[in-house]
């Protein structure tokens, strides 16, 4: 007979979990099955890594409350209607009041409130409501319009492996060094790689991607196999180095977020020498985080140097890119049509087609 309820201690909070045995994660031929019970327990389990990586952030949701399966689909908008998960950027009515929020602002200049987490219940509790992936902002609630954190999202194209991604990932290290800064690598929980800059809350968010570009520009000079281009049919077999990842309101999964992928794996903070070894990043998962954690956590110092992001900003070539299409019209920027597409007669200088 299937519990009714279960609750699950979080700090210094009791939360309850109702229909604990729902399996999220069904089996596969390395991992058993997982439920929502389990779910709510690792992120106990890993619990100081997870609020390193989400206290005090404005964090969009990434729930998946009829669990995982082969076929079900993530929303990609509010009118997508028919698909089995979907990004919750608002918060839910409802809610404890243990869970607190902060007001932020969309490219589109309309504001909103989202869940912003500062302590382990908030986690616990979104896992109630189906949630398996946080999708933090690169700001805290004392300062929303200033990133304190660069994200180099070494996305492998289609011909591309994860070790390519970690060969990226190798040179995005030594970069930094050259510069005096120090990167943290985490696995995306699929065949990417993060490394994460902490930095002085001094920058808005259009300088912070200007230095994503010009870190992206820099890796692809030294490196033949890393690319910058934003529309595909140019990227080739190439890492992309995603940097409007950097605009506001974007975001990327969390470290120890779960991924909605066979066998529950985890974006999983690694050592470099972890992450140089690393061949399949399926083995971090839910059953195996957990005492990597209670070992240590490779991003336990992240918090302590915030760097200048001047010698970063130095290294864009002052080009602007293409935004997500979803932005508005942005100053300096290319005409958003596939290069394949476009007809030089019928843009101006300034990226703007004629005629509209």
């Amino acid at each position: 007979m299937a519990t009714s309820a279960a609750e699950v201690q979080a700090g210094d909070r009791t939360v309850r979990v109702s229909s604990p045995d729902r399996i999220v994660y069904e089996a596969t031929d390395r991992t058993p099955a997982v439920t929502k019970l389990q779910v709510a327990e690792f992120f106990v389990a890993v619990g100081d890594g997870l609020m390193r990586a989400l206290r005090d952030r404005p964090t969009a949701l990434e729930r998946w409350p009829s669990g995982v399966r082969p076929g079900m689909r993530l929303a990609t908008g509010p009118a997508d209607r028919d698909a089995a998960a979907f990004y919750q950027k608002r918060m839910a009515k409802g809610a404890p009041d243990y869970v607190e929020s902060v007001r932020v602002r969309f490219p589109s200049g309309r504001p909103a409130d989202e869940v912003c987490p500062t302590e382990i219940a908030v986690p616990v509790w979104c896992a109630q409501m189906g949630t398996l992936t946080f999708h933090p902002w690169p700001v805290r609630r004392a300062d929303t319009d200033h990133p304190d954190e660069l994200r180099i999202d070494l996305d492998p194209q289609p011909g591309t492996s994860f070790g390519d991604a970690v060969r990226v990932a190798g040179r995005t290290r030594a970069l930094l060094a050259e510069l005096g800064i120090t990167g943290y690598a985490k696995t995306s929980g699929n065949r990417g790689v993060h490394v994460y800059v902490r930095i002085r809350p001094e920058w808005s968010f259009e300088q912070v991607r200007h230095a994503a570009i010009g870190i992206g520009q820099e890796l692809a000079r030294r490196d033949p196999g890393v690319t910058v281009a934003w529309w595909k049919e140019e990227r080739g077999s190439r890492v992309f180095v995603d940097f409007n990842q950097n605009n506001r309101d974007r975001t990327i999964a969390s470290a120890y977020s779960l991924r909605p992928l066979p066998g529950a794996p985890v974006s999983t903070p690694v050592t470099w020498a972890e992450l140089e070894s690393l061949t399949d990043p399926r083995e971090l998962n839910l059953f195996t985080v957990p005492d990597r954690v209670a070992a240590g956590d490779p991003w336990a110092g992240i918090d302590e140097v915030s760097h200048d992001l001047t010698p970063l900003l130095e290294l864009w070539d002052g080009v602007e890119q293409s935004f997500p299409p979803d932005y508005p019209k942005m100053p300096g920027e290319p005409p958003r049509v596939q290069p394949s597409k476009k007809v030089d007669a019928h843009w101006d200088e300034h990226g703007n087609r004629i005629g509209d």
